[in-house]
């Protein structure tokens, strides 16, 4: 009977964890968002001019490198979170800390599970994987703007997906770092369903522009399973359900920058239904680094270049591993 209930509680912390989003971000966002504009026009003014005060002065500070916290970064939080599904971090070759990097990561999944727990967190182990590296999360600029939550989110080692920051990252931090990108976007998750290995690349060239200008080198990453622990919903066309769910997904995602897909899981217990993603494995794979020599105003066939470099690579990381993690040998990655 203990060790049921042992079993029991291990499964509660880890259902839990994956919950931790909203004390820590719908919570921690509604105080500020709400507190600061109330306070405003109460006896505690001064508290309001304090934290809009502090903003203004901090404001470079997401953009130049963050506020690190190792200690956060270690949370136990994190191995809950990291054992509900499980994650795991794989790579196949050194990285040399005398170079910096840019992952490329795919796909994006609905909420990216195993690109945060990997590389916003220490649960799987990245700096003993790879020693001297020190990886920082991209993602959305908007999250920075709210007070409190972007120093949660500093700490664990994110940053804004935006130019300035990355640059910032690969040029003025010296060398051995390594910038998380998600490449397709928050268009990517649309696409994110179970069986489906379709990403968005063609067109996406900035980031092999960016390794031109910072001399970082190109790494492909891809995370088996992202696609399948949530199921979405897509409705037929020419029906009303359609035409609404377009209609916020489009407004969303001009905005806000966000996905709002219409998915569902797992919820609180195994065999119930909510949106909770399901308990199964997601494993990121490291690839290999393709050297991008340093040049400030690429050109476009220079580009086009390494992009192509970078496709096959990231086709050959893919067929490498795919059967090992689940995906049938005839399956095919879809580039589009």
């Amino acid at each position: 009977m203990a060790f049921d209930f042992t079993l029991d509680f291990q499964a509660a912390l880890q259902t839990l964890s994956v919950l931790q989003w909203i004390p820590l971000y719908v919570v921690l966002g509604i105080i500020p968002i709400v507190g600061v504009p109330y306070l405003a026009f109460t006896q505690y003014w001064i508290l309001s001019v304090l934290t809009l005060g502090w903003l203004v002065y901090d404001w470079k500070t997401h953009s130049q490198g963050g506020r690190r916290s190792n200690w956060v970064r270690n949370w136990t939080l994190w191995k809950y979170f990291r054992d509900y599904f499980p994650i795991k971090l794989v790579k196949t070759c050194e990285l040399s800390p005398s170079h910096n990097y840019i992952f490329a990561t795919h796909p994006h999944g609905i909420l990216s599970y195993g690109i945060f727990c990997n590389f916003g967190t220490e649960s799987t182990g990245f700096s003993h994987i790879f020693p001297g590296i020190t990886p920082t999360l991209a993602t959305l600029e908007g999250i920075f703007w709210i007070p409190i939550v972007r120093e949660y989110v500093m700490s664990k080692g994110i940053c804004p997906v935006s130019k300035a920051a990355l640059k910032y990252l690969l040029t003025k931090m010296g060398s051995g770092n390594a910038v998380i990108v998600v490449v397709g976007g928050a268009s990517e998750a649309f696409m994110c369903l179970p069986g489906s290995t379709s990403i968005i690349l063609k067109n996406r060239k900035g980031f092999v522009k960016l390794a031109f200008q910072t001399g970082a080198q190109l790494v492909p990453c891809y995370s088996f399973g992202e696609n399948e622990v949530h199921k979405q919903k897509v409705f037929a066309d020419g029906t009303w359900l359609r035409f609404f769910q377009y209609w916020y997904q489009t407004i969303a995602k001009s905005i806000l920058g966000l996905s709002l897909c219409t998915f569902y899981g797992r919820g609180l217990t195994r065999d119930s239904w909510g949106f909770l993603p399901f308990n199964l494995p997601i494993t990121t794979v490291v690839g290999e680094p393709i050297p991008v020599p340093k040049i400030e105003k690429p050109s476009r066939e220079m580009v086009d270049k390494y992009h192509s470099l970078y496709i096959k690579a990231l086709q050959k990381l893919f067929d490498e591993h795919k059967v090992q993690y689940g995906i049938s040998e005839t399956q095919e990655l879809i580039i589009m």
